[in-house]
């Protein structure tokens, strides 16, 4: 019997080991992949964001100059490259950009290897290579795109970064020292490595929960306007100051347009996964400003809107939602108390929309904030100009703000113009 005890203890243990070897072995590998995933995603944003601040002059020849003086471009390293067109070799790649003095640096053959591989390939290209001092960094490269060009185009060119390893190797490393303890001591310290794999495994949850979060407070932001205009309407129609079919046809566009709002948001949530793309059409944006405009709750301000004839390239829902955040931004802070808001709104033909008001004009202590989320100098969430921005990006134009000529704000909205 005490023979037949040992057998079942050993193969107990024995079994322990197994599931705890296996276990170890995923766990290793799993944190491997996860801090090389986060890192990649990381350095995604930012370049995307470098990306839109590339310019394409009328002769097709790149101009980095708003990326070098918006960003910098030594920390991170950011080296800009192109592709003449009809060319189909890596020696054919052009160094647009290399920052003079990067805080990393490997082989300029690597750097260019990295963006042949995103041009070619016509997608994201990662890899893990050493500095020139011996640092071990992650390479990324991402492709990028002529305004004018149709799906099947190949890339314009590809923009490659780096970043530092050595502190998620520290930490990939002692995570391997610490579940291969585990191992040896197989179900004796179980609760302990379980315990650490399950707060390694909270971590991407914590994540989705916060944009989740981001996300309800952007709708909530966005569908306050339309759901006080239709408050407005309501209490209009039973006070029985207007007609009752006008109150109806306005309240139906209204329910219109708050549910391409909401199919707008949902757009914007699949684009920040990466499970969509822009829903990118031709698009008449001095019609679009005059709709936001007759749709707005201008009542008790001035609004002028002038505008030529533009055409752009985007997407309607994204384009109005960011309009309209602009007008509001100017209803609701370009003015002083008590005085009503004087906004002029312009259309130009290049694909520019510039919204100015007369009022006290940008703080300077949140000027360089200012299209940051939940960052406002009168107290407001901010995400009205945040939102305004990431659409602006997004389709590789700016938002850029200034005083206006009347001593106010000037926002400028600069999307890429079809004409």
């Amino acid at each position: 019997m005490r023979r037949l005890r040992w057998r079942i203890t050993a193969l107990f243990a024995l079994t322990s080991a197994v599931g705890m070897g296996i276990m170890a072995v995923f766990a290793v590998r799993s944190d491997d992949a996860r801090w090389r995933e986060q890192l990649d995603r990381s350095m995604n944003v930012d370049t995307s964001w470098a990306i839109g601040l590339l310019e394409t002059e009328e002769d097709d020849r790149l101009n980095t100059g708003v990326l070098v003086d918006a960003m910098g471009t030594a920390c991170p390293p950011l080296t800009v490259f192109s592709l003449p067109p009809g060319k189909q070799k890596v020696s054919d790649l052009v160094i647009e950009h290399t920052p003079r003095r990067p805080c990393l640096s490997v082989p300029a053959a690597e750097v260019r290897a990295a963006a042949a591989a995103a041009v070619f390939d016509d997608k994201l290209a990662t890899s893990d290579r050493v500095t020139t001092d011996g640092e071990p960094v992650r390479v990324f490269a991402m492709p990028f795109y002529h305004p004018d060009a149709v799906e099947d185009d190949p890339p314009q060119g590809a923009i490659v970064t780096m970043a530092a390893v050595s502190d998620q190797l520290a930490d990939h490393r002692r995570l391997v020292w610490l579940v291969s303890g585990g191992c040896l001591v197989l179900v004796g310290v179980s609760a302990v490595v379980g315990h650490v794999l399950s707060g390694r495994a909270v971590r991407p949850a914590l994540s989705v929960l916060g944009q989740q979060e981001a996300f309800l407070a952007d709708a909530a932001h966005d569908l306050r306007t339309p759901t006080a205009s239709l408050r407005t309407l309501a209490e209009t129609a039973l006070r029985g100051e207007t007609d009752s079919t006008d109150v109806l046809r306005r309240t139906l566009r209204l329910a219109e347009g708050m549910g391409g709002l909401v199919d707008g948001l949902l757009t914007r949530a699949r684009l920040m996964s990466g499970a969509a793309t822009l829903a990118r059409e031709p698009l008449r944006l001095d019609q679009l400003v005059e709709a936001v405009v007759a749709d707005a709750p201008v009542e008790g301000h001035r609004v002028t809107v002038r505008t030529e004839e533009s055409v752009v390239n985007a997407d309607p829902d994204l384009v109005r939602r960011a309009v309209a955040n602009l007008l509001g931004n100017a209803l609701a802070h370009g003015h002083l108390p008590g005085v009503p808001a004087d906004v002029r709104i312009s259309v130009g033909r290049d694909g520019s929309v510039t919204v100015d008001d007369a009022g006290p004009g940008l703080p300077p202590e949140v000027a360089g904030a200012l299209f940051e989320r939940f960052r406002s100098g009168s107290g407001s969430t901010g995400l009205g100009l945040s939102i305004a921005s990431w659409v602006a990006h997004a389709h590789g134009g700016t938002l850029t703000a200034d005083r206006g000529d009347r001593g106010g704000a000037s926002f400028v909205l600069r999307l890429p113009s079809s004409g």
